[in-house]
């Protein structure tokens, strides 16, 4: 390959033009550059899905511990304990292990008939309107009940408690987050729950999370300090909306595209479950993760110095048709969708992956019910401006 060739090659997660649709882009990287610098931000990015799948697992060179977002590393911003995507093991594996028995199969399974409530209540007053929104009146909605639920957030205080969150996500178009400038927020929007729950106890990871012993890093049995729950609950109220919401926006948009295969689960929702699994795969709300590199790398001829930023993009590996033969660029509800990278994989594993893809498919399932067939109102769709996550802000459609 020339240097000629590929020199019109250009990936950069701040272009709101090409993040519109990367996936053109991610097949060059993929086949022509799987090793990509960009000079103007400086950071190399892996491509590949046997690359970036290597990289997520070897925490010892691709380090989490000055976070996961470009931005972030670049800015050299003190993490606060309890960032679990950011911290490296051991003190991220006794952190992990904190949430993971709040996180259980048995805890998620009891949630079904509670988020289909929720489901239910979002979907039923839009029957015979003719509209639906994806995110407005069900992705935003219905996961922010469920996390809120959760953590034991006052209903009535949910829509302000899930904002906050987007914000910090949030950028203006072409930005990197405010946080690389302004710092990490704190969580404290929450002391006041859990003040409340100290003297008023209950059955939700609040009150877990107060009552919690555990060994930390130096051998000292202790309970979690003030800021650590608050950065906790911070997290957990975060990664509990932004990520399902997405997906039940991608879900919009993808299935509209493929009227016959959204047919198909109409007919037989047993075929919903993969379906989801393969939404997750063909459009992954977390495009890319960030790694700071510990010590030079050589990656397909090319060294990867120490103190490097590496950009993982989760978007192109799971398209790769090296991994999903015989073109990843082809949405099928039908695909074995193998090992997918979008919930991370290793020490970094979403612990809240079975929640998202219980609250997936009973979206999916009440949906279908409700509304067999939909067309996007595209003229009045609109991107969410993040630099982290990928997804939409506005989702409207016409239904059935």
């Amino acid at each position: 390959m020339t240097t000629s060739a590929i020199s019109d090659i250009y990936y950069d997660p701040y272009d709101v033009r090409l993040n519109a649709d990367p996936y053109p882009m991610f097949k060059r990287l993929r086949e022509e550059l799987p090793i990509y610098y960009n000079e103007q931000h400086d950071f190399y990015a892996i491509s590949r899905w046997a690359d970036v799948n290597a990289g997520l697992l070897d925490t010892g060179t691709y380090s989490s511990a000055r976070g996961a977002i470009l931005e972030l590393i670049k800015a050299g911003i003190e993490m606060p304990p309890g960032i679990l995507i950011f911290e490296d093991p051991p003190v991220h594996d006794i952190h992990r292990k904190l949430l993971s028995r709040m996180f259980t199969p048995r805890k998620i399974r009891e949630l079904e008939d509670k988020i289909r409530q929720f489901s239910v209540r979002s979907l039923d007053p839009l029957v015979g309107t003719g509209r639906l929104d994806f995110i407005a009146d069900i992705g935003a909605q219905m996961p922010m009940r469920t996390i809120g639920m959760l953590l034991g957030i006052p209903e009535a205080d949910q829509e302000a408690i899930r904002d906050f969150a987007n914000d910090q996500m949030r950028t203006e178009e072409g930005q990197p987050m405010k946080a690389a400038s302004e710092g990490m927020a704190t969580g404290d929007i929450f002391a006041a729950y859990i003040d409340w729950r100290t003297e008023h106890p209950s059955d939700d990871i609040m009150t877990e999370l107060l009552n919690v012993e555990f060994e930390d890093e130096t051998g000292t049995v202790r309970r979690l300090t003030r800021e650590e729950l608050l950065i906790y609950v911070n997290v957990v109220s975060g990664a509990g909306n932004e990520t399902t919401t997405r997906l039940i926006g991608w879900a919009g948009k993808v299935l509209a595209e493929h009227p016959d295969q959204r047919r198909a689960l109409v007919e037989n929702p047993r075929l919903i479950p993969n379906a989801v699994e393969e939404l997750l795969r063909f459009e992954p709300p977390a495009p890319h993760v960030a790694r700071y590199v510990t010590r030079d790398v050589e990656l397909h001829g090319r060294t990867v110095p120490e103190g490097s930023v590496m950009m993982m993009l989760i978007g192109a590996a799971n398209r790769d048709a090296r991994q999903f033969p015989p073109d990843g660029d082809v949405f099928d509800i039908h695909r074995d969708t193998r090992q997918h990278l979008t919930f991370s994989v290793g020490t970094h594993y979403c612990m809240g992956s079975a929640l998202a893809r219980l609250e997936g498919r009973i979206a999916l399932e009440e949906i279908l019910a409700r509304f067999p067939e939909w067309e996007v109102d595209t003229a009045n769709t609109k991107l969410s401006p993040t630099s982290t996550v990928r997804g939409w802000e506005t989702l409207p459609a016409f239904t059935s």
